[in-house]
């Protein structure tokens, strides 16, 4: 993304295994988000996928339940090598969040890397800091009204490297509930990719149908995440079972 380039992923939000991270690599994925704001899992579940995405090539990020220290920095220690936070709606939550998910001087993350983050390499706290620093990606979820009305001033705090839609409830704010595509959602996204592009961020979208994912590519978004690995599953398995019945 800092070069300009557009990825790919998913969300992960009911299976269990680390496989799945596995199988997200090996299908072409450049990241999953693991769900943990709405999804049930506990924090050794989402080490154990993490460990396997990581091990496959897979970027690993995780959407946390809210903008509180101990949720985001809990995570990043679980191996998450960066973090989306729902419902961001004012420049003061910004600011708490690259706090807590960055080390001094950017932040105020305590020290404390675990293997899973340091694979055993031996570098100097100074280094490990810088590396990390650097390396950590800080997602804030656009999903609210205000956020749209104060979107240059929550951009505008250093540390954040992608802006998300949340189509449905950005849409349920606006009053037009479900209706990801009407000309108030349209109008909002985009105020949000031109403010990205302004400021050298990415904006990107997590939908579930190709077209409209398409759609925002084409407008200017560089973090594209497609449905969920639930969600492809049964599409799939639903495509295959009226397949056969047709030939029955």
């Amino acid at each position: 993304m800092e070069d300009g380039k557009t990825v790919i992923g998913t969300m992960i939000v009911e299976t269990r295994t680390p496989e799945i991270p596995r199988m997200m690599a090996a299908a072409g994925f450049d990241f999953v988000f693991i769900d943990t704001e709405h999804a049930t899992y506990d924090l050794d579940t989402v080490k154990d996928m993490i460990r396997a995405g990581k091990a496959s090539g897979l970027t690993c990020l995780v959407r946390v339940p809210d903008a509180e220290y101990h949720l985001i920095a809990r995570t990043l220690d679980a191996g998450a090598q960066g973090v989306m936070v729902p419902r961001v709606e004012d420049r003061e939550t910004v600011e708490r969040i690259v706090r807590a998910a960055k080390y001094p001087p950017w932040g105020e993350r305590g020290y404390g890397p675990r293997p899973i983050i340091t694979d055993y390499q031996q570098l100097s706290m100074r280094e490990r800091i810088a590396e990390l620093n650097e390396d950590t990606v800080i997602v804030i979820q656009v999903e609210r009204k205000k956020a749209i009305e104060d979107i240059d001033d929550l951009l505008s705090v250093k540390g954040v490297d992608v802006a998300l839609i949340g189509p449905n409830d950005l849409s349920i704010s606006l009053g037009v509930p479900g209706d990801i595509n009407s000309e108030p959602m349209i109008d909002a996204i985009q105020k949000v990719v031109d403010a990205c592009e302004k400021r050298h961020i990415a904006s990107g979208i997590h939908v579930p149908d190709m077209e409209t994912l398409l759609f925002w590519k084409r407008r200017g978004m560089r973090m594209l995440t497609y449905s969920t690995e639930a969600n492809m599953l049964l599409s799939s398995a639903t495509q295959a079972v009226n397949e056969i019945r047709k030939q029955l």
